[in-house]
C-alpha cells in the first residue's frame, strides 16, 4: 500500500472566512512527488483549473464542498480537483514536481461564497439560459500602490501576498511592494539591486521569485536577482548570457526557468537560455526558429512550452513553435490563422490555448483563436466585443477567462469581458474603475482578480482594483 511509503505526513490547515461569517476549514495531508493516475474512471478529476500557486489550488478545493483531494503541478499551473479519492491511494503514481493533497478533516458549509443567479438572453434566432453559482461579478477599488508604475510584474507568493516589482514611473524603478489581501494594504519591501522595467518575474519551486532582464538606465539588462519572501531580501544571482527585455520566462517541470526571445540593442532575439536554481547559472540552448518580441509562452499539460506570435524585423508573426525540455529541441507547429503581437494567451481547463486580441499591421484585434495540442492545429474562436492589445487574460476558478483593459485606437480601455470555454461565447461585464494598459492581473486567495498599475493617457498609475 502506498501509505507504507509515506511515513512522513504533513498536515495543512486552510481557513476561509466566508460570507455570513461562516468559518470554513480543511485539514489536508500533503504528498510531494505523487499524482493520482487511475486505471478506471472512478478517480478522474471533476474539474481542472489553472492556478498560479499551490495555495490557490488548495483554496479552490476549500470553497467547493464536494472537493476531497487535489493534485497540483507547478510547471503546468494545472490544479485537478477530485470528489472521491479517499480509497484511491493505490492509484497514486510518482511524478516529480507534483503535489497531491487529500482532505482528512473539514468544516465547510455548502453556501460558502456561492449565490445562485439566472441570466437569459434572446435574439431572433436563439435563446439561452444559464445558472451559475458564483458571487455577483463587479469591480471594487482597493488600496493604491505606494508607487505609480507600468511595465512592472506581479507575482503571488506562497503566503498569499502579491509581490509587485520594478516598472517605470517617472523613471526606471527598483522599488518593490507587497499587497496583503487580508487587509487590502500595500507595504514597501526591500528594493531590487537594479532598477528595471519590461522584465520578468517567476516563482521557483522553493518559493523564491526570480527577476530577469528588462531595461534599465544603462540599456537592456542581462542581470537577474532573487527575492526571498521569508526574509524580504534580494540577492543577485547569475547573469543571463544575453541582455534582453520584453522576453518570456517559463517554469519547467524540472524546476529550471526557460527564457525566450525579446529585445536586445533594438534587435529581436531568437536566443533562449535556461536558469538552474540549484547552481544559479544560465546555460544557452538551441535558438528558436524565429526571432520574436511581444510574443507569449505557455506551458502545455505535457510540460512542453508553446511560443506564439510576436514580431521581428520581417513584421508580425503567425508562427508558433514548441520547446521540449526532455530533448532540448525546438520544433515548429501549426501557424495561427492571423499574425499578431502584444496578444494574451491563456491555458484552458481542457488543455487548449486561447489567444486573444493583440495587434496586426492594421491595428488592434478583437479576434481570438484556439490551439489544440493534440493536433497542433489552430481554429478560429468567436471575436471579443472590443479590439484590444497590451491587455491581460486570467483564468477564473470557474474556468472562464477574464480579459481586462488594454488599448484600442490609441486609447486605453476600462472594458472587461469573459470567455466561456463551454459555449465559446464572450460576454461583456462591468467596466473597471480606471482605463489602463500594460497593467498586471493576479488571482488572490479569495478568488478575486487583483489588477494593478499600468498607464492611461501616458501617465503611470498607482491604482489597484479587484474583480
Amino acid at each position: 500500500m502506498i501509505w507504507i511509503r509515506l511515513l512522513v505526513l504533513f498536515l495543512i490547515v486552510i481557513l476561509d472566512q466566508g460570507i455570513a461569517q461562516n468559518t470554513n476549514a480543511v485539514i489536508m495531508s500533503i504528498m510531494n512527488g505523487w499524482q493520482f493516475q487511475c486505471a478506471t474512471t472512478t478517480c478522474l478529476p471533476y474539474a481542472t483549473i489553472t492556478a498560479s500557486s499551490m495555495l490557490l489550488c488548495e483554496s479552490s478545493c476549500l470553497r467547493q464542498i464536494q472537493c476531497k483531494a487535489i493534485s497540483f503541478r507547478q510547471s503546468t499551473a494545472l490544479c485537478q480537483l477530485f470528489n472521491d479519492n479517499i480509497n484511491q491511494n493505490s492509484s497514486l503514481q510518482a511524478i516529480v514536481g507534483t503535489v497531491t493533497m487529500i482532505v482528512i478533516s473539514d468544516i465547510r458549509t455548502p453556501s460558502v461564497h456561492t449565490s445562485t443567479s439566472s441570466t437569459s438572453s434572446s435574439t431572433s434566432t436563439s435563446t439561452s439560459t444559464s445558472t451559475t453559482s458564483t458571487t455577483t461579478p463587479g469591480w471594487t477599488v482597493t488600496g493604491n500602490m505606494n508607487v505609480a508604475r507600468k511595465y512592472h510584474t506581479a507575482s503571488m507568493l506562497s503566503n498569499g501576498k502579491i509581490l509587485v516589482t520594478g516598472g517605470y514611473g517617472s523613471s526606471n524603478l527598483n522599488s518593490a511592494e507587497l499587497y496583503d489581501p487580508s487587509t487590502s494594504n500595500w507595504t514597501i519591501t526591500t528594493n531590487m539591486s537594479v532598477a528595471r522595467f519590461s522584465h520578468t518575474a517567476s516563482m521557483l519551486s522553493n518559493g523564491k521569485i526570480l527577476v530577469t532582464g528588462g531595461s534599465g538606465s544603462s540599456g537592456d539588462l542581462k542581470s537577474a536577482e532573487l527575492y526571498d519572501p521569508s526574509t524580504g531580501n534580494w540577492t543577485i544571482t547569475g547573469n543571463m548570457n544575453v541582455a534582453r527585455n520584453c522576453h518570456t520566462a517559463s517554469l519547467l517541470s524540472d524546476g529550471k526557468i526557460l527564457v525566450t526571445g525579446g529585445w536586445s540593442s533594438s534587435s529581436e532575439l531568437n536566443s533562449a537560455e535556461l536558469y538552474d536554481p540549484s547552481t544559479g547559472n544560465w546555460t544557452k540552448i538551441g535558438n528558436m526558429n524565429f526571432a520574436r518580441v511581444y510574443h507569449t509562452a505557455s506551458t502545455l499539460s505535457n510540460g512542453i512550452i508553446l511560443v506564439i506570435g510576436g514580431r521581428n524585423g520581417s513584421g508580425l508573426l503567425s508562427s508558433a513553435e514548441l520547446y521540449d525540455p526532455s530533448t532540448g529541441n525546438w520544433t515548429t507547429t501549426g501557424n495561427m490563422n492571423g499574425a499578431r503581437g502584444r496578444h494574451a494567451a491563456s491555458i484552458l481547463s481542457d488543455g487548449k490555448i486561447l489567444v486573444s486580441g493583440g495587434q496586426n499591421n492594421n491595428g488592434g484585434l478583437n479576434s481570438a483563436e484556439l490551439y489544440d495540442p493534440s493536433t497542433g492545429n489552430w481554429t478560429t474562436a468567436r471575436n471579443m466585443s472590443v479590439a484590444r492589445q497590451s491587455h491581460t487574460a486570467s483564468m477564473l476558478s470557474n474556468g472562464k477567462i477574464l480579459v481586462t483593459g488594454g488599448s484600442s485606437g490609441g486609447s486605453e480601455l476600462n472594458t472587461a469581458e469573459l470567455y466561456d470555454p463551454s459555449t465559446g461565447n464572450w460576454t461583456k461585464i462591468g467596466n473597471m474603475n480606471v482605463a489602463r494598459q500594460s497593467h498586471t492581473a493576479s488571482m488572490v486567495l479569495n478568488r478575486t482578480i487583483l489588477v494593478t498599475g499600468g498607464y492611461s493617457n501616458s501617465i503611470p498609475l498607482n491604482s489597484a482594483e479587484l474583480y
